[in-house]
């Protein structure tokens, strides 16, 4: 369901830096992001426990992912998106053969709808939620411990948590549980920042940034229990930041991902104590499909003229 993605030494970044900083290109997977690995290794355990239909709720790269797996395993599969989820996205996952539902305004609310569209003979493929999932991203670090990697920090973002406890264990199982991580996300979709500074589980009241594949308003509980446990730190960028992160990506290494992508490349020029301390960084490029060239410079020519405009104003 997933390929072995490059690892990619980003020269660009690590003169910029005076550090080596290593790209695992997650963005390469057929599907265009790092789900196709939980996301496949789950579809095909419960395709041999017996499952006719895969039931996800997802903001696009999940979904993709579920209906991918779907095609491949020759199962129907069901997606259903919230309102926030982009036309390409849909379009996409509609390719795959899926039937696709749009409901509500946030990914909890159409997560609401999937579960309470499950039959006896489904199985429900949570986005970020299930160490079947954790299980199929930990193959990444395999990957980059296989290559001779061996990171000082790793840096990734963070919607609902998948990514990082997939990637935690990873490290543990290779011998790397004391590699801090740094979790990246944007502000306005912050619940796991907000999270680790209360010391519990928080939900947005809604998710306010463009970077909606981060758009769980709550992160899985497993995440938050991983940091009490090792190195974990929190960085939060803006969406500007994490649009200038893709267009780096874009300029240097000729792929184009989402904002919750380019967040982590944005986190890189911050002042985190992991992050300054390393001198072999090891950046997943998570990818995603929900944006596309065109869009990430409307994006940066709005901010732009908004930026003018004040100062013309002053």
């Amino acid at each position: 369901m997933f390929i072995e993605t490059p690892l990619l030494e980003s020269r660009a970044l690590s003169q910029r830096l005076n550090k080596s900083v290593w790209l695992k290109m997650e963005a390469m997977q057929p599907t265009g992001s790092f789900k196709a690995r939980g996301i496949g290794h789950a579809c095909t355990v419960y395709k041999e426990r017996g499952a006719r239909r895969f039931v996800s709720s997802s903001g696009g790269n999940a979904g993709l992912a579920v209906a991918y797996a779907g095609r491949k395993l020759g199962v129907p599969v069901l997606v259903v998106v919230p309102e926030t989820t982009s036309e390409r996205a849909k379009h996409l996952i509609a390719r795959e053969d899926a039937e696709v539902v749009v409901h509500g305004k946030s990914w909890q609310e159409a997560n609401e709808f999937a579960l309470a569209s499950r039959t006896s003979a489904d199985a429900f493929l949570h986005p970020f939620d299930d160490p079947l999932i954790w299980e199929g991203h930990a193959t990444m670090i395999d990957e980059v411990v296989r290559a001779g990697c061996t990171p000082d920090a790793l840096v990734l973002s963070v919607g609902g948590g998948g990514l990082l406890c997939g990637a935690i264990e990873g490290l543990r199982r290779n011998g790397l549980a004391s590699v801090p991580v740094v979790a990246v996300e944007t502000l306005g979709a912050d619940s796991y920042a907000q999270s680790l500074a209360a010391g519990a589980r928080i939900e947005l009241p809604a998710i306010t940034s463009i970077a909606t594949s981060l758009g769980a308003r709550s992160v899985c509980e497993e995440a938050l229990a991983l940091a009490r446990q090792r190195p974990v730190s929190s960085v939060v960028v803006t969406d500007q930041q994490a649009v200038a992160g893709c267009l780096e990506l874009l300029d240097e290494h000729r792929i184009v991902v989402e904002p919750a992508c380019g967040a982590s490349v944005a986190a890189l020029d911050s002042d985190d104590a992991a992050l300054r301390d390393a001198r072999n960084i090891l950046l997943i490029v998570c990818g995603g499909v929900g944006a596309n060239v065109d869009q990430l410079t409307r994006w940066q020519a709005g901010w732009q003229a908004e930026a003018g405009a004040a100062i013309q104003s002053r």
